[in-house]
């Protein structure tokens, strides 16, 4: 008769461990990009060995951040209920902000180039949220038909990479900047931007009124 061992739960303060790292390691990352571990550790109130008994190497406590930041857009993206093609975007790009203002570094790290093709399995379900609104765009001529469908949902991911992980999350414009870049990529003129902007004026309240951990921090010193 085989027996059977069962499988233990984490204990708790092991899991609290973990996330204390997590949240000193996007702290500290946020201040420093090539912080050592040996400053995440001493950031969470951890031992170099404490930490390493959570996560291999620095590789993999990355990969926790990145998988974090992808879990959280890919649920923005399937939480999107909107017919319009144009508002669609404009409201993804907001509430994409929004989420990135809270986990920047993360965000960051997710869709900078170093780990932009690591992390494309991790967004595929925004990614196909992107696809899905841009093949309803141009169906009924709301976003541009030069470009290819595959094409123009690139162009409109690496416009909104490049907001998010370029834009200040402080900047009370920013969010509007960042959903303005990404209808204008998506075929939309600047009137037309500012038309749906001044039709839907609580669309970027969210994403405006947010500001970045490192910033709230900065305004309570």
């Amino acid at each position: 008769m085989t027996s059977t061992v069962p499988t233990r739960r984490p204990r708790k303060d092991a899991a609290a461990n973990r996330a204390g790292i997590l949240r000193a390691a996007a702290t500290t990352l946020a201040t420093d990009p090539s912080a050592s571990i040996d400053q995440i550790a001493r950031a969470a109130g951890l031992s170099r060995r404490a930490l390493y008994g959570h996560f291999d190497d620095r590789q993999s406590l990355l990969a926790e951040l990145i998988s974090s930041g992808a879990q959280r857009f890919n649920a923005i993206a399937s939480a999107l209920d909107e017919p319009s093609p144009p508002l669609a975007l404009a409201r993804l790009t907001a509430a994409l902000w929004a989420e990135a203002a809270h986990v920047q570094v993360a965000a960051a790290l997710a869709l900078d180039e170093a780990h932009v093709e690591q992390t494309g399995a991790a967004l595929a379900p925004l990614r196909r949220t992107v696809a899905a609104i841009v093949r309803a765009g141009q169906e009924d001529a709301s976003l541009r038909t030069d470009i290819a469908a595959p094409t123009l949902g690139r162009l409109i991911e690496e416009a909104a990479r490049l907001a998010i992980t370029r834009f200040d999350a402080s900047s009370p414009a920013a969010a509007s900047l960042a959903v303005r870049t990404v209808l204008s990529v998506a075929g939309l003129s600047w009137r037309e931007s500012e038309a749906l902007l001044a039709a839907h004026p609580a669309l970027l309240d969210t994403a405006e009124n947010t500001a970045s951990p490192s910033a709230t921090e900065s305004e309570a010193e």
